[in-house]
């Protein structure tokens, strides 16, 4: 993916030409990585010779460019709310090729997604039902549903991204969701066209979904048994990629094929038509398609200690290694003579303990250096915020050989464009004279 010629490329890229042209923190985007990605998936399931669907987990990475992307190379969409929603249909995407999660999706944004025909709702729990049910028959709309259910499977993953469990306030849990279903034929605006579970992200082989599939088809033989005409069992996403090397990954060519074996078997031994298998890669297909870019400031030597290499981003352009642990790699991005690789921590430039990265070896970092961080193309800039004030990174997209803004950098201005002041503060000069004023 990366080769050092003078600087330091990502997909073909100069980074430090990309850095000086467009600033710092920067998000940058392949699509070509992101079409390899799709291609491979496509590639993999059209093996196995069932009806397949792919679609991408918007909440991994959403911008208008990458919904364009994701339209254009023929797959559905994964949204989890109305602005991505809108986003989708901003971009001109199909509403119904667009699958609508989400744990508690509040009545504004069912009403929107019922209204602009959004292809299939995934419902999350019996209360869901009853409020889907409620708002479609005020709307006299039937509604295409799938539900999300909670199979009991432990992904062997961190515990913070396992989602499959029992115990999680995602999906119905696996014992209820007969019983939740099955009032479903007292509800005419419900149609019931499939069923859904996601066991958790980075999941580096099929064994999971495997052992997902099977506790699946109990619940789906006993609601085709009951009459109802099922047509799809998505099995969700969690795609493992390698954050940093020698990591383990989920090899789609290797273990789709291996997972369809298995079900195909389960299916003829019980005597039901095969579904369509659907999946809903989020990280796998964008984490590696996005590199963050920074410029090093300050280098703080501790003697015996440790050395700081702190950067003009963090915590703000990327929270996961504060949530849980995240690891990743670094790189000087400069050309230069030697090679004189240095143990250093790097650090984001938050009012907090903000380490981007605890343990890397760089090339001599000093300051005005760009440093790449890779394979954060995934729950970055989703997750980004204005801690500290400070405005979010700008985002470009290449492709081939061109590049172009797709989200524009903040300004300071941005940042406070929603805040407000009360009318009683108004002409007041300070909090101070607010209270004495009220005394």
């Amino acid at each position: 993916m990366n080769e050092r010629m003078n600087n330091l490329t990502f997909s073909g890229h100069d980074t430090v030409d990309l850095a000086s042209r467009y600033g710092t923190p920067l998000y940058v985007m392949s699509e070509d990585i992101v079409a390899k990605r799709i291609s491979d998936l496509k590639t993999a399931f059209e093996s196995t010779g069932i009806q397949y669907g792919i679609n991408y987990a918007g909440k991994s990475f959403t911008t208008m460019a990458m919904c364009r992307i994701v339209d254009g190379l023929g797959i559905s969409l994964d949204v989890v709310s109305q602005g991505e929603i809108m986003t989708a249909l901003k971009a001109g995407f199909d509403p119904k090729r667009i699958y609508f999660h989400g744990s508690n999706k509040q009545p504004g944004e069912i009403r929107y997604a019922i209204e602009k025909g959004i292809g299939h709702i995934i419902i999350d729990s019996d209360y869901e039902l009853d409020l889907i049910n409620r708002i479609a028959t005020e709307m006299g709309h039937e509604v295409r549903v799938l539900f999300r259910v909670s199979p009991g499977i432990e992904a062997h993953t961190h515990e913070l991204i396992e989602t499959g469990t029992l115990d999680s306030k995602f999906g119905v849990p696996l014992n209820q969701a007969e019983d939740t279903i099955l009032k479903t034929r007292e509800m005419p605006a419900i149609q019931v066209d499939g069923l859904h579970c996601h066991i958790g992200s980075q999941v580096v082989d099929e064994q999971p979904f495997v052992l997902a599939g099977d506790a699946m088809l109990g619940l789906y033989k006993k609601l085709v048994e009951a009459g109802f005409h099922l047509e799809e069992l998505n099995l969700g996403g969690g795609f493992g990629i390698p954050y940093l090397q020698g990591d383990e990954s989920f090899d789609v060519l290797k273990y789709i094929p291996k997972m369809v074996a298995h079900l195909k078997k389960r299916f003829a031994a019980e005597g039901i038509a095969m579904p369509r298998i659907t999946v809903e890669p989020g990280r796998y297909i964008s984490a590696e398609a996005g590199v963050t870019l920074y410029t090093v400031g300050t280098v703080k030597d501790i003697p015996g200690l440790r050395k700081y290499v702190s950067v003009d981003g963090g915590m703000n352009d990327n929270p996961r290694p504060a949530l849980y642990g995240a690891e990743y790699e670094a790189f000087i991005c400069n050309g230069k003579d030697d090679e004189r690789m240095e143990k250093v921590t790097v650090s984001g430039r938050a009012c907090e303990n903000d380490t981007l990265i605890e343990s890397v070896e760089l090339n001599a970092p000093e300051a005005g250096d760009i440093l790449m961080v890779t394979n954060t193309g995934a729950y970055n800039y989703t997750m980004s915020s204005n801690y500290n004030r400070y405005p979010r990174p700008a985002v470009v997209l290449l492709s081939g050989d061109r590049s172009g803004v797709i989200v524009e950098r903040e300004t300071n201005e941005d940042v406070l464009r929603y805040d407000r002041i009360p009318d009683w503060m108004k002409g007041l000069t300070s909090c101070l004279t607010f209270h004495l004023q009220a005394c």
